[in-house]
């Protein structure tokens, strides 16, 4: 469908404003999402305005309410014995990887038969 300039301008500012979605705007106005976010653009740019920022949907490291369970632990160990545990589980992480798990010293070896070619 065309719209007329003013008509893409009102769309943009319904966007920049966050008054819709580029998909709503999209199923409503028979465009595309790209269409959608060149409106925005177009407006934007006619009226002098900064970027719209990014929605954030990155995930991000959970924050605690409480330190988790071991913590006091890790806290208390030095440099060296912090490196050792991050060696010790990227084995074991690698290990799992592959389809067994080491117990104990590494003499006993668990297969999973599920993973085995």
């Amino acid at each position: 469908m065309k719209y007329t300039k003013e008509e893409r301008l009102d769309i943009g500012r319904k966007l920049y404003s966050g008054e819709i979605t580029r998909r709503q705007a999209a199923e409503s106005y028979g465009i595309s999402e790209q269409s959608a976010r060149d409106y925005m653009r177009l407006y934007r740019d006619v009226n002098q305005l900064p970027p719209k920022q990014a929605a954030k949907h990155s995930i991000s490291a959970p924050s605690f309410q409480t330190p988790p369970a071991g913590m006091e632990e890790l806290e208390s160990m030095t440099k060296e014995q912090l490196i050792q545990e991050i060696v010790k589980a990227r084995i074991a992480e690698a290990r799992l990887k592959k389809g067994y798990e080491v117990k104990g010293d590494g003499t006993v070896i668990l297969y999973d038969i599920k993973n085995i070619k």
